[in-house]
């Protein structure tokens, strides 16, 4: 049966002379082929559908961009007094609270009155052991904190944190080891298993927490209260370092801004404020012994430490917005590019330059580990002129022309940033957003859209330059929650077990003592996933995923349609199977291998052939009824459900949760014009009576939300 006898004869002589069988013998190697295959299929299985979910999340992340960039883009060149630059200016101040001696009014706590209806924990300040003790318990029994000791919790976190360096230089002492945790993203099962297995932070428990406390995950307010308490017990035990995700901007459209203002209706408003000045606040990095960085992303070839521990850290509220220039009475270098990515140069979900690099760069990005974005068409609008592109914007979105004329002198003078600045902002980017990657050298991270992919050789470099010898960062999910790369050089850890689904991941930590050896301690909070075998574990999760990319060729169905009917030129509702994948991967640009996923997605085909549009039918995905003039506002509605969500709750400046037709009309005119697209008026309209659920003229930013959330009726109870 082909099962290679020929080569174990020594080996089955032996054993017959210790009477096994031969028979036997040959049993158990075609046993031990079968599970070396089955293993390897399912470990196919689960890549692919690590692929899925890590594509679905870095092609949010550069919507995310995009859509910052076009919001900067307005800031720049519509006019001050301009009604649609007011809608979003608010979010591009400078925290004017941090500047005003009246801040402790502001925030005050003192008249918040704790009712003797209240059944959670109460705190005293200065906090202590036993309080931040008495806090964790509270939360591992789903207790919710007042508002009041929120708020003065924040205040003494903000004052101790303004005293902190950029880096903070921590020492491995024998008796007392370090400990070093990744990405939490709201988990907080997950700190709290952490807290079990390691201990809680003391003085002789040293913590080092690598940013991203929030987002994405249910109870990131409690991770971040639990972390600052301990932070105030032990300041110089319990290192913070800031994430990407420690940014008011980042929080509009992954959870933390919804998930506060949820808790907290009257003093969310406050704690969100209090929040963005903290987050500025935090540490870059943390150096232990000398001799290891931690930093939540990475570095690049340009990264200096010394200007790190030198840049105004507070001026960075949020670090995805570039700092202006005022050269010769030109627009900067960062200015036009920013233009040319809000006027459309780049089409496609994925394709976004990143945030700090605009040149062009040595083309081997098709070498990545993951898909990136060198096929980048270029607008055919790249030599208009500035005012030709703003005429274009505001005719297509509807705005007035006159209020988006150019002001170069106003914009000249709001221009206050230096090269200098330049440098700095670049610098904290790189930190926070960058990933690394096999390949020597060092390119635009135009995957994720921000800082860069860096390669072994700029690892040496960096080390060497700076007399260190390992560098640990998180940003990035991993099967196992560590991964070495870079001849073991950097170290990638996560501590957010099942981040995309239960069971697509273990969460890990590092303890390292004064030999500065890291050891890695594995865990699963979820006991559903521990009690599942690995076949279990990854139809599990494969299942998830292929959910969640349902959802996205159901979204883009139009466009799908649209470019197979190209393949299809005697409309008989067929194509090839070859040409089903190619078109898939052009209109959604996730980088996924299409052909192996086909037999997960497309149920049957014939002699190499697919029915198209029975294929769409088969999404099993359903969506609300409405009664609406233009189905086409309900595709653009699926496609760019997050953009939205991230607009309303722009315009919902008072935090209430609620927007006016008007400002719902606001939303769209944004929308539109970013995505360069016609939506009608009417349609607009008959959208916004449609949702309106109880004709009181206003619209509930989630229940508009969850009206249209899809729901893959093919999915498991």
């Amino acid at each position: 049966m082909g099962c290679g006898l020929g080569k174990s004869e020594p080996l089955l002589k032996t054993f017959h002379k210790e009477s096994i069988s031969v028979p036997a013998i040959s049993a158990a190697l075609l046993i031990q082929r079968w599970y070396r295959q089955h293993v390897a299929r399912l470990e196919m299985r689960r890549r692919c559908t690590w692929n899925i979910f890590q594509s679905i999340e870095y092609a949010g992340e550069q919507d995310q961009i995009k859509l910052y960039n076009y919001f900067g883009f307005l800031m720049d060149h519509f006019t001050p007094a301009s009604s649609e630059r007011n809608l979003i200016s608010h979010i591009f101040r400078k925290n004017e609270i941090c500047l005003d001696t009246e801040w402790e009014r502001y925030f005050c706590y003192k008249s918040i009155e704790v009712t003797k209806s209240y059944t959670g924990p109460h705190l005293t300040f200065p906090m202590t052991f036993c309080g931040v003790s008495k806090l964790v318990e509270a939360f591992k029994h789903k207790e919710q904190l007042h508002a009041r000791y929120v708020l003065q919790l924040l205040g003494e976190t903000w004052r101790l944190l303004r005293t902190f360096p950029n880096i903070s230089h921590v020492i491995a002492c024998h008796p007392k080891p370090i400990t070093i945790c990744g990405d939490l993203h709201g988990h907080l099962e997950d700190l709290l298993l952490i807290f079990y297995k390691n201990g809680l932070p003391s003085s002789d428990k040293p913590y080092v927490f690598n940013g991203d406390f929030v987002d994405r995950g249910k109870n990131s307010l409690e991770i971040l209260l639990t972390l600052f308490g301990f932070l105030l017990v032990y300041p110089n035990d319990v290192h913070l370092n800031r994430g990407n995700h420690e940014d008011h901007i980042v929080n509009l459209r992954y959870g933390f801004t919804k998930e506060v203002l949820g808790k907290y209706r009257v003093h969310g408003k406050k704690i969100l404020k209090l929040l963005q000045m903290i987050f500025s606040w935090l540490p870059l990095a943390t150096v232990i012994d000398n001799k290891v960085l931690i930093v939540h992303g990475g570095i690049s070839d340009t990264t200096d430490l010394d200007k790190i521990a030198r840049v105004d850290r507070q001026k960075y509220a949020s670090a995805l917005r570039p700092p202006k220039m005022k050269v010769h009475g030109c627009m900067t270098k960062m200015n036009e590019n920013r233009e040319r990515e809000a006027c459309g140069q780049v089409e496609g979900r994925r394709r976004v330059c990143s945030l700090t690099y605009h040149s062009s760069a040595p083309d081997h990005r098709h070498d990545l580990p993951r898909r990136s974005l060198n096929n980048t068409p270029v607008c055919s609008k790249l030599d208009l002129s500035v005012d030709e592109k703003l005429n274009s914007r505001c005719r297509l979105s509807g705005f007035d022309q006159a209020r988006c004329e150019l002001k170069k002198s106003d914009s000249y003078l709001e221009s206050k940033t230096t090269e200098t600045d330049l440098d700095e902002w670049k610098q904290i980017v790189d930190v926070l957003w960058s990933d690394p990657m096999p390949q020597n050298g060092c390119i635009p991270n135009e995957v994720r859209g921000g800082g860069c992919y860096w390669g072994p050789d700029v690892t040496e470099e960096v080390l060497r330059r700076n007399n260190l010898q390992l560098l640990i960062r998180s940003h990035e999910c991993k099967q196992d929650g560590y991964e070495f790369c870079h001849n073991r050089r950097v170290i990638t850890i996560f501590s957010a077990s099942n981040y995309y689904e239960v069971g697509s991941n273990r969460g890990a930590f590092i303890r390292m003592g004064p030999d500065l050896v890291p050891h890695f301690i594995q865990y699963q909070a979820s006991t559903t996933c521990r009690e599942l075998t690995l076949r279990q574990s990854v139809g599990w999760t494969e299942r998830s995923a292929l959910q969640a990319l349902r959802e996205q060729l159901f979204v883009h169905r139009s466009d799908l349609i649209s470019a197979f009917q190209e393949f299809d030129p005697n409309n008989k509702g067929m194509i090839s199977v070859t040409h089903w994948a190619s078109t898939t991967e052009r209109v959604l640009n996730l980088g996924l291998p299409w052909r192996v996923l086909r037999p997960q997605l497309v149920s049957s085909t014939q002699h190499g052939m697919m029915d198209y549009q029975q294929w769409i039918k088969e999404l099993s995905i359903t969506e609300p009824k409405l009664e609406i003039s233009d189905n086409s506002i309900l595709d653009t509605m699926y496609k760019n459900h997050s953009n939205l969500e991230t607009i309303f709750r722009i315009i919902d400046t008072d935090h209430s949760g609620l927007i006016s037709f008007k400002e719902f009309h606001q939303t769209w005119e944004l929308l539109r014009s970013h995505l360069k697209t016609e939506i009608s008026a009417k349609a607009i309209a008959d959208l916004a009576q449609s949702i309106d659920f109880n004709k009181d003229g206003s619209i509930d930013i989630n229940e508009f939300l969850e009206a249209f959330r899809l729901v893959d009726i093919s999915a498991p109870n």
